[in-house]
């Protein structure tokens, strides 16, 4: 953040280095140091590797010799480990012994000093023609970084190396580099490892994040808008950072609403981003801005302040580099946003666009990884190929986020953390520059919210220690270190940090929780006489049932797991939080890989890897990770959200292969219902781009009367089941289409109910679509109330003394574990597109003995239902479309899953005030 700040100190800092003092920064501080030339005994070289002691080698090839090395296994300094490497050293008359002037060696020539007096007096500062330069590597890394920290400040790490070679070489380093490589000079056993050390061993430390955001909030003039002292008009750049920050600590933040409206003012955004006029090129920093501040507070970034920030953004990206052709204004390199000249603009524009759906040009997400420097950290100015990279923390940080949250570029943001980790100080900030010693607020908030996002939580805790610790009295941040001072720039970046957010966090669009209107205030519960929801967890959890209280059986006494339907179990248990221990139990087997009792696992369902993985699968496990907290991208041991982008059909399949029904549709999802599970699974997960072909696919496929078909590929009829799940998939988007196709939905819904509350299915007058019928209405519970009500009537009197449900009214009496499981998560009016349930603090149970399987139970059709029938996951118990052609539905409605999240958002309420609750 503070792009333009960060610019001026960044640009202060260079105008300090001459020629003069870059050779002294490069060699001491002009400490008082003894001369003497002889050097303590050194290490052997076999006791330096990545996790103990640094090396030094000097390259003596100018004076005939050869490159020699030396170890110190406990080096403090550069300077000492070239000492204590077993070197001699010698400095200059003028600078003292800090400026290195001499290096010996007692391996080369008799331990001869050189340059030679006759050809240096080392009275004054050498010639850069002709001096000892100062050069590092750390573990793992390929080439050499001349060394801007003098070799008296600069602290080596296990596993780094130095080199010194005299020569010719410029202030920047870019010229004179050793001829050798940082691996020629290893000893063996030097490894890669990029972080030997741990993180810093600090307590644990708590920043006051409401101290904080009061002090922001005191900083904005009439609680709106930042006003320098002295000045009249909005510091606007500063006005966005307090919006980050107060969005961060509180999603809801009033005051950020308040300031975001201010900002929304079409004379305040034209002031800020459209300075040349309304037609005239953006200032594609101040609009990056602008749109992510939208996403933070629920508004639109197509339409904020008159302008279509995103569109604006895509619209002017540069096309060609600079000397490529005729000019053009604004750009340097191909791939450019516009006037940005700064990495962390290019990098917040990259986010804005992804957290709006919108897919970043491929050349503006590449000119992010050009900006990566060879020690592993970015740089903050947008240079070209070539240029001096000087690793920046804030910008590192930033562009870390940026590309993780872009995908697909594994090893730039891995490098990129190796360098953070690495460059952590022990005190557990970080610092502004490579070459600085102490922390800085500003850079160590960033820091710590990319690796916290990349789940290394001990440095990013140990940021927040160092923190704890620079906190001023009013809640507020210095610049730098034992400042005092106050300033907002430092603090907004610390703020969200200490929140334990980050910049891709805050603007990811959530999914509010529901806003009840003011009248009628309605109850806690969805409407109607609903069903026993304590019974009906039990009926679910009993080990009858739920074989060692973790999964459901295909068939009874089988061994072999039934995954669809276990996940369909989890779903109702945490849509009604009776039982959380069970939930957690199932949770912890999948997680685990699921071995079932013939030894198959969870992915033996999903078939991920392989040309069989199917989309519905893959989301629904995707989803139940999701809802509980856990990580898709690593859950059963597998990148469930990696899975699904590459299932996304790029074009229909030809025959006889069948896995692609369309452009846009999942491999091997032939329903709507699984279509719709895989897209809420990747929105969830933050990647509405990469689901934008299959959100397209799904709108297309609704019919005009508003409703959905079951299949896909192949003709079938409009169902009450896939109608209401569509609508659960595309009410998490918040464009005018979307919610007017879940409207649509809707409508059609309603009109299918039965005068008793119940509403048609495969198997009849059906408790799954019931069920279901509860949740898609619900999304608009005050225009549906009445319809809710009769139809949580209608559950309830299909629930038995067990605690479970009926397949359908008229049909087999008995109580059925795939039903039931719709049926208790249904009723509770909870949509899969925003189910929570936190697992935090609940304990597993232990593993039951003494199972037994349930009691098969015949449904109409010659069906077998009690724990579902065969196959990949079993199917929801007579859902989808009439039982004569459910031989391919089958298959397709083995992930039809349920929803599970609360959707009480009144579309109503929405209407009213202009938002999405």
């Amino acid at each position: 953040m503070g792009t333009a700040e960060q610019a001026e100190r960044r640009t202060r800092r260079k105008r300090r280095v001459s020629l003069l003092s870059a050779a002294l920064l490069a060699f001491g501080t002009g400490a008082a140091f003894g001369t003497g030339t002889t050097s303590a005994a050194a290490d052997p070289i076999e006791g330096c590797t990545a996790t103990a002691g640094a090396i030094v080698a000097v390259d003596f090839g100018p004076f005939g010799g050869k490159v020699e090395r030396g170890c110190d296994t406990t080096p403090t300094t550069g300077y000492e480990l070239l000492r204590t490497g077993g070197f001699t050293t010698e400095g200059t008359q003028h600078d003292g012994p800090a400026f290195i002037c001499r290096i010996g060696s007692g391996s080369f020539n008799s331990g001869t000093q050189y340059p030679t007096a006759d050809k240096e007096k080392c009275v004054l500062t050498p010639q850069a023609t002709a001096y000892w330069s100062y050069w590092t590597a750390s573990p793992g890394q390929k080439t050499w970084t001349y060394s801007s920290l003098g070799a008296m400040a600069r602290t080596p790490k296990a596993g780094d190396v130095d080199a010194w070679v005299f020569g010719s070489t410029d202030t920047g380093g870019t010229s004179g580099k050793p001829s050798f490589s940082p691996d020629d000079v290893r000893a063996a056993g030097g490894g890669t490892d990029p972080d030997p050390t741990g993180p810093p061993p600090v307590p644990p430390g708590t920043v006051d994040v409401a101290a904080a955001t009061r002090w922001i909030t005191g900083k904005l003039t009439d609680g709106e808008r930042v006003v320098d002292e002295g000045a009249t008009t909005p510091n606007y750049l500063l006005t966005t950072e307090a919006v980050y920050a107060l969005a961060g600590a509180d999603p809801k933040s009033p005051a950020a609403r308040k300031t975001a409206d201010f900002l929304a003012a079409p004379a305040h955004t034209d002031a800020y981003a459209y300075p040349a006029g309304k037609a005239g090129i953006p200032d594609a920093t101040a609009a990056a801005r602008l749109a992510l501040v939208a996403e933070a507070t629920g508004k639109d970034p197509r339409a904020f302040g008159g302008h279509d920030l995103l569109g604006d953004l895509v619209k002017y990206v540069c096309p060609r580099d600079i000397g490529d052709g005729e000019p053009v204004d604004g750009c340097l390199t191909k791939g450019d946003f516009r006037t940005t000249g700064q990495s962390d603009a290019q990098a917040m524009a990259v986010i804005a666009l992804l957290n709006g759906g919108v897919t970043p040009p491929a050349d503006a997400v590449k000119r992010l990884t050009a900006l990566q420097c060879e020690d592993g950290g970015f740089t903050g100015i947008l240079i070209r190929s070539g240029g001096w990279c000087d690793s920046d923390a804030n910008a590192t940080a930033l562009i870390t986020l940026a590309l993780k949250r872009a995908g697909g570029h594994d090893a730039v943001v891995d490098k990129a953390r190796a360098h953070l980790r690495k460059s952590q100080l022990p005190t557990g900030a970080w610092p502004a520059a490579a070459y600085m010693t102490t922390g800085n607020a500003a850079s160590t908030g960033w820091a710590a919210q990319a690796l916290r996002a990349l789940g290394d939580t001990p440095y990013a805790d140990a940021g927040l220690f160092w923190l704890s610790k620079q906190q001023l009295p009013g809640g507020a941040f210095g610049f730098e270190e034992g400042l005092t001072d106050p300033q907002l720039y430092p603090t907004a970046p610390a703020s969200v940090a200490a929140a334990k957010s980050d910049l891709v966090k805050l603007t990811t669009k959530k999914a509010d929780p529901p806003t009840p209107p003011t009248t009628p205030s309605p109850p806690t519960t969805p409407p109607g006489d609903g069903p026993d929801l304590k019974k009906g967890t039990a009926y679910l959890t009993d080990t009858t049932r739920l074989i060692q209280g973790r999964y459901y059986e295909n068939t009874p006494g089988s061994g072999f797991a039934d995954y669809g339907l276990t996940i369909d179990g989890a779903y109702a248990l945490a849509a009604t939080g009776e039982n959380n221990s069970a939930l957690r139990n199932i949770v912890d087997f999948l997680d685990k890989g699921g071995k079932d009792g013939k030894g198959r696992g969870v992915h033996d369902w999903t078939l991920i890897g392989t040309r069989h993985a199917g989309g519905g699968s893959l989301g629904k496990t995707a989803l139940l990770a999701e809802a509980v907290g856990r990580d898709p991208r690593a859950f059963g041991g597998q990148d469930l959200i990696a899975a699904l982008a590459k299932a996304v059909c790029p074009a229909p399949s030809t025959a006889p292969d069948r896995s692609c029904a369309a452009k846009g549709a999942y491999t091997n999802a032939p329903s709507v219902f699984s279509q719709s599970l895989a897209v809420i699974a990747q929105v969830r997960a933050g990647e509405t781009a990469a689901a934008a072909g299959p959100i397209a696919y799904l709108e297309s496929l609704q019919e005009p009367s508003g409703a959905w078909p079951s299949l896909i590929g192949t003709p079938s009829g409009a169902e009450v089941d896939s109608t209401a799940m569509a609508a659960m998939a595309l009410d998490l988007l918040p464009d005018a289409k979307a919610q007017a196709a879940v409207d649509k939905a809707l409508a059609w819904l309603a009109a299918q109910q039965k005068d008793d509350g119940g509403f048609p299915g495969a198997s009849g007058n059906s408790v799954n679509s019931a069920a279901l019928a509860v949740q898609g209405m619900t999304l608009d519970a005050p225009r549906y109330r009445t319809q809710i009500a009769k139809a949580r009537t209608f559950l309830a009197a299909r629930q038995n003394a067990d605690g479970g449900f009926d397949v359908a009214k008229g049909g087999q009496p008995g109580s059925d574990v795939r039903a039931s499981t719709q049926a208790v998560g249904g009723a509770t009016g909870i949509s899969f597109a925003t189910l929570t349930r936190s697992l935090d603090g609940t304990a597993p149970q232990p593993v039951p003995t003494g199972t037994t399987g349930t009691p098969v139970i015949v449904t109409p059709g010659g069906e077998t239902a009690g724990t579902g029938g065969p196959g990949a996951g079993g199917r929801l118990a007579s859902t989808g479309t009439q039982v004569a052609g459910l031989a391919a539905a089958a298959v397709a409605l083995v992930l039809g899953g349920w929803g599970t999240i609360r959707a009480a958002r009144s579309r109503r309420h929405r209407e009213a005030t202009g938002g999405r609750a």
